[in-house]
């Protein structure tokens, strides 16, 4: 098939895209390359794709624009009749969304609004697309199911996404686009983003800097490792979004509609607390944490748990990695890497 992945210098839309490279999919990436966080880790992921695809002679090709330029986007899709858009770009971070909301409303408004334009007018047969668990926000209802209603976010990030999922349902009722949504539950691994905590915490423990633990550890995450989150992608790609025939308005059920639209959770299903992840870090470094214990952060909700149900049902895929393997590949990676860049440069 041929796929659009945008976001794919970012985290997941790296790996995304080298999986459908690996299976021999023709791939066009698009990221506008940001400097949110450490561009160099973005051309790194970005020069892996080119040798990946080089190495397999695969149909890729990167484009570096911007999703909220509309015309770069439509542009995009007049050059190629995409089958399937994996839409991973975003202004991501729940703590940058409370200093530079604008960002959010260029990146995850006007550029999700560019994409779903682009999407109706070449009828492209399936949009899947990046939501977050942050939407569940206030509710505290364990686990977080897609059943259930998430009208009150704690975040501005969490309200673009939340507003994705409605702009998502809009079109596929107006244009029959078939859209899924998939909230993902923090995920974490190789080639993972620096502002994220997994890699503040492995930075600091190696240079013997005290980290940062809020709520004193005591919150709990549905910690979700990069592969199963693209096994889940992958899947819910290839299989378009149907109307539900059971749908009804008397009772409306938020994670399927009489159009073709669906929203899917892609965690672990088995929370642990931060002070646990932190545990596994420190035996995966073979060294010990300086732990500066602190309240919880303003925004942040005290507990993650993902009821995949759904996803399982649709794809017959569950995520199923543990903390302690996954922190153990992120570790064995970021060795590797940071140790190579350090011949050129000092790790960010």
């Amino acid at each position: 098939m041929k796929v659009l992945v945008t976001g794919s210098a970012g985290f997941i839309g790296f790996h995304v895209a080298r999986r459908l490279i690996e299976r021999g999919d023709t791939v066009v990436g698009l990221d506008v390359v940001n400097d949110y966080y450490d561009p160099a880790l973005k051309e790194a992921r970005l020069a892996v794709l080119d040798e990946l695809a080089s190495r397999q002679g695969a149909d890729y090709r990167f484009i570096r624009a911007d999703i909220a330029d509309h015309e770069a986007v439509d542009r995009t899709f007049a050059e190629t009749k995409f089958d399937r858009v994996i839409h991973l770009a975003a202004q991501a971070g729940v703590r940058y969304s409370l200093e530079n909301p604008r960002a959010y409303v260029s990146s995850n408004l006007a550029g999700f609004t560019n994409i779903l334009e682009a999407c109706r007018a070449h009828q492209i047969a399936h949009l899947t697309y990046a939501s977050t668990s942050s939407v569940y926000g206030a509710n505290t209802k364990m686990p977080f199911s897609e059943h259930d209603g998430v009208n009150h976010p704690l975040q501005f990030y969490a309200a673009t996404k939340r507003a994705n999922e409605l702009m998502a349902h809009s079109y596929s009722h107006l244009f029959g686009l078939p859209t899924t949504g998939l909230r993902f539950f923090t995920v974490y691994g190789p080639w993972g983003r620096p502002d994220m905590a997994l890699f503040k915490f492995t930075r600091n423990i190696i240079e013997g800097k005290p980290i940062d633990v809020f709520n004193h550890g005591n919150h709990t995450r549905d910690f979700t490792y990069i592969d199963d989150i693209v096994e889940g992608v992958v899947r819910a790609s290839d299989r378009p979004a149907t109307p539900n025939p059971d749908w009804t308005a008397a009772a409306p059920d938020p994670a399927t509609s009489n159009a073709p639209f669906r929203l899917y959770n892609i965690g672990n299903s088995a929370p642990v607390t931060l002070g646990a992840y932190i545990d596994a870090l420190e035996s995966a470094l073979g060294k010990q944490a300086i732990r500066n214990l602190l309240p919880l952060q303003p925004g942040d909700v005290p507990d993650t748990f993902s009821d995949t149900t759904e996803l399982t049902n649709a794809t017959g895929y569950a995520p199923k990695t543990t903390v302690e393997e996954g922190i153990s590949r992120f570790v064995e990676w970021y060795r590797m890497f940071y140790d190579g860049l350090s011949q050129t440069e000092p790790a960010p």
